[in-house]
């Protein structure tokens, strides 16, 4: 391989990587390259154009996630992806910045700003590892992936003050995308659908009674309606879910998609 450098063109250049990312970079086109200097080792950023898969045509239904705190992602099907883990090392890492906040040396701004990019590599691997998981299972049960609408929803999201700092530093913008453009590569049908209410809706086939008295606790569920019992992430899903059923119809029979009066 070869680069340009201030000194002109470095060729015969040795890159040592996964066996995956050679081989993709040997046999597809490369595009931009960028070669990063970061905590001593030298990286090399490139872009590859990857054909998407076909999307699966019929799609069995969908698979609804629940993105929020206390569980990053919960999916219809009742797995939940906890964020103790997280919480605990980001907890760790918020007590170490304000201790090296308050020394205002230079070494600490240093390692402060070391910091920040180790805590946002943590955050960005555990995002694969859930978006992965989650469009392996959507493709092997041959269903698409509905998620929340993702605009907005630090806005809508109600915490304690002492939990505003987590929310708004939790990547929920990244783990939607990673999930999305999962999805395009494994061929999985992808909708974004309406939140409002999915919390306060009972999932229950033939029920759908929505109330805020409904969503009892913050992992409790209990319909006042029809007694339907479950988790309120889980049931939050599986209303998500049913969105993306009624989203993806619209997307593919645009003619039968209902007409809004105006407001």
């Amino acid at each position: 391989m070869s680069i340009w450098t201030v000194a002109g063109r470095m060729r015969d250049v040795r890159l040592l990587g996964s066996p995956m990312d050679l081989a993709r970079l040997a046999a597809t086109k490369i595009g931009q390259t960028d070669l990063v200097l970061r905590d001593g080792y030298l990286l090399l950023y490139a872009v590859v154009d990857e054909p998407e898969a076909p999307s699966q045509m019929p799609v069995n239904g969908f698979l609804g996630v629940d993105l929020g705190i206390v569980n990053i992602a919960t999916t219809s099907d009742g797995h939940r992806a906890t964020g103790g883990r997280l919480n605990r090392y980001r907890n760790r890492q918020l007590r170490m910045r304000k201790r090296l906040q308050a020394k205002k040396t230079a070494s600490a701004r240093r390692l402060l700003k070391k910091r920040r990019r180790r805590e946002a590599r943590f955050v960005a691997d555990l995002n694969h590892q859930i978006s992965k998981s989650i469009v392996a299972e959507a493709e092997r049960t041959e269903r698409g992936v509905a998620v929340e609408r993702l605009t907005g929803i630090r806005a809508r999201v109600r915490l304690r003050k002492s939990q505003r700092a987590t929310v708004h530093s939790w990547a929920f913008g990244q783990l939607g995308k990673y999930l999305e453009y999962k999805s395009r590569r494994a061929g999985v049908a992808f909708v974004q659908v309406d939140p409002a209410y999915t919390s306060q809706t009972c999932s229950r086939p033939g029920c759908g009674y929505v109330d805020k008295k409904n969503r009892r606790t913050q992992a409790l569920f209990v319909c006042v309606r029809c007694d339907f019992v479950g988790h309120a992430d889980h049931n939050a899903a599986r209303n998500i879910a049913e969105r993306g059923v009624a989203r993806w119809g619209e997307a593919m029979r645009p003619y039968a998609a209902p007409i809004l009066a105006p407001s």
